[in-house]
């Protein structure tokens, strides 16, 4: 830096202040700094600015993943992330930390190498929460716990987005729907997603005077094909197919073609919380709720930036609904539903 700022004329803290962002400089000391940094090759060292400041200038995003890694709807929620962090002068290291990781997680905590934590895959009572809040990690969540009391947090709004999809197929005329959820062992998990979703689709169906059948699903094409079999089995007048599982909705719709069904005319379906790029690769391009997933790794970041800059004393809770998009799975069924269906409201799979 003194190398610098000889080169420059101009004085050490002028050149800190050009790399921090701190104060004000005027464009052109500012490109007297930057040509003089070009010519030398000067390259600023990220831990030695993290002593001075006490910063490390790294941001964790913290998401467990299994051997599916990242899906193209998951990805938005990352880049969504990554790009406010890069703006704000900012690393951002994505870290798979699960509940089941908790002693790597306080170590992580310990050697203080991120300023800050996001978290993603909440789950009603997540214990990631309490490590990072003992440990004083500055966090915001993208989903929600049980308890928010004290807790920054973006999430979906679950509600209204499952209330929009059923509308949509009731408007239609549908009457017999069908909620693919996540699997089992996932809702058993605790995980927010699954959980508020299943409790608001029985709200949403039960408004309409209509009975709800959800079926778990692993998240496979193979758990889709059986999860659409146990949907017949429970639901043998089934029109309509609500799903919130990326990964097995490829296999309901293998299934609805190998019954010589077809789509929309047979069986309508809507994919839930799903990104653009999933549902156009569908034959026929899948009517969704489109995940707001940039939008809430973007403003999950700036509100984490805020508690780090002091300005987030008062904690940020927000919930953004998935948008539907019309596309060609979903159309006026061809055959009529009973309109009082006699079967049990919720099922397994």
């Amino acid at each position: 830096m003194h190398d610098v700022a000889r080169l420059a004329r101009v004085s050490v803290s002028t050149v800190s202040y050009v790399l921090t962002g701190t104060r004000p400089i005027s464009q052109a000391t500012r490109d007297k700094v930057l040509a003089a940094m070009a010519e030398l090759d000067y390259q600023p060292n990220a831990m030695a600015r993290g002593l001075a400041s006490r910063r490390s200038r790294i941001l964790g995003l913290l998401m467990p993943m299994d051997e599916r890694g990242l899906g193209a709807t998951e990805t938005a929620f990352v880049t969504g992330a990554a790009a406010a962090a890069s703006a704000a002068g900012y690393h951002l290291v994505l870290s798979p930390v699960g509940g089941g990781d908790l002693d790597d997680l306080r170590r992580l905590a310990s050697q203080r190498m991120l300023d800050g934590v996001v978290l993603m895959e909440v789950q009603l009572a997540d214990q990631r929460v309490t490590v990072l809040r003992e440990a004083g990690v500055p966090l915001v969540l993208i989903g929600r716990t049980g308890d928010t009391s004290g807790l920054s947090y973006v999430d979906i709004d679950f509600e209204q987005t499952v209330r929009e999809a059923v509308a949509h197929l009731v408007g239609l005329g549908h009457r017999s729907i069908v909620y693919v959820n996540h699997s089992a062992a996932t809702l058993a998990s605790g995980y927010g997603p699954a959980l508020r979703t299943r409790d608001a689709f029985v709200a949403a169906m039960t408004a309409h005077g209509l009975e709800p059948v959800m079926i778990p699903a692993e998240d496979s094409a193979a758990g889709g094909r059986a999860a659409l079999a146990a949907a017949f089995a429970q639901a043998p007048e089934l029109t309509a197919v609500l799903a919130m599982n990326e990964t097995a909705i490829f296999g309901i719709l293998g299934e609805l073609t190998g019954r010589g069904l077809s789509v929309p005319d047979d069986v309508s379906v809507v994919s839930m919380v799903t990104s653009p790029q999933v549902a156009e690769l569908a034959t026929p391009a899948l009517t969704a709720m489109t995940s707001p997933g940039s939008a809430l790794g973007r403003i999950a970041i700036e509100a984490l930036l805020r508690h780090l800059d002091g300005a987030g004393d008062e904690r940020h809770q927000q919930l953004l609904p998935c948008a539907l998009e019309t596309r060609g799975s979903t159309a006026v069924p061809r055959r009529p539903a009973p309109d009082a269906p006699g079967r049990p409201p919720i099922g397994g799979g």
